[in-house]
């Protein structure tokens, strides 16, 4: 097995219509990545990440700078660096950054698979 480094720095950002910038640093053409999907996220004034339900998909946000706001169930809680957010299969969240400040996250989208241990469990 060897090693790969990423220079997230050097990853192309790709701009979301009204939902920020993107950047894929973990995937299968960076490093052979398989079953997960890495992302660095900037939300700007005005910009809203909108994650839809995904069906057998774990997500997790974490929050890298500045300050937002994340909606679950209808309800929106504050966040800042540091603060970080799991939806599990078909859960959805909505967030945005504050003020006119940049929000950073780091979105990481793995989808189930059954490994050999919970295939024997199962």
């Amino acid at each position: 097995m060897s090693t790969t480094f990423i220079h997230t720095a050097d990853c192309p950002r790709r701009r979301m219509a009204e939902a920020g910038e993107v950047a894929e640093i973990l995937n299968p053409q960076l490093c052979g990545a398989k079953n997960v999907l890495g992302m660095l996220r900037w939300l700007g004034n005005g910009d809203r990440l909108a994650l839809a339900p995904r069906a057998a998909t774990h997500q997790l946000l974490y929050v890298m700078e500045g300050d937002g706001s994340i909606a679950l169930d209808g309800k929106d809680y504050a966040v800042g660096r540091g603060a970080g957010v799991y939806l599990g299969p078909n859960e959805t969240a909505t967030v945005r950054a504050s003020g006119n400040g940049t929000l950073k996250l780091f979105h990481l989208v793995v989808p189930e698979v059954k490994d050999e241990i919970s295939a024997r469990v199962a």
